[in-house]
């Protein structure tokens, strides 16, 4: 997937009054944290912001580009306005890339199991799972084949295809699905 950039200014006036005077130029107010705690206040054109924010997970990195200076980031937060349509804020989180990170991805399915097709009854238990990982080799996303499950048999969070540089947080024997066999 190619790398999303985001481009902002650094800035030193903040508070509502100020919030809101650049809103009106089409620009959001930001702030960036690193790993250490320490916070930069930004500028982020909206419009841009609203691009990439609606096409990433939360575990997306983007390169965030302060005065010109490239910065591997999350989005962590943002401040939505349902009625507008709009960000009014966001809230960076900058990594270094040298520190893991945790974090809790949904799990999603892909195909469907051979034991429905048989007229068994899929059945979700788990609905995410816990990782930990370098920033750069953290998944977008988890999606389980589900397709070679027969009637009577489970998938197991072990089984899921995550790479050998993801650590699985969750208990490895958690049932995903199980195909319960139909109903007479």
């Amino acid at each position: 997937m190619e790398q999303m950039v985001i481009n902002a200014k650094t800035r030193t006036e903040s508070g509502k009054k100020y919030a809101k005077k650049i809103r009106g130029t089409g620009v959001i107010p930001a702030v960036a944290y690193n790993e250490k705690g320490e916070s930069i206040l930004l500028e982020v054109n909206a419009a841009e912001f609203s691009k990439v924010w609606r096409s990433i997970t939360k575990t997306t990195l983007v390169t965030l580009k302060i005065d010109g200076k490239d910065n591997n980031a999350y989005i962590k937060d943002t401040e939505y306005d349902i009625k507008t349509d709009a960000n009014l804020h966001a809230d960076f989180h900058i990594v270094s890339g040298q520190k893991p990170i945790t974090a809790v991805l949904k799990i999603h399915y892909s195909g469907t199991p051979a034991g429905v097709l048989k007229g068994g009854f899929m059945v979700k238990h788990v609905p995410d799972v816990k990782l930990k990982a370098l920033p750069q080799d953290m998944p977008q996303s988890v999606t389980a084949d589900v397709s070679k499950v027969e009637i009577g048999q489970k998938l197991t969070v072990a089984d899921l295809n995550l790479g050998d540089k993801v650590t699985l947080l969750t208990k490895p024997s958690a049932v995903v699905i199980s195909v319960a066999p139909p109903k007479k």
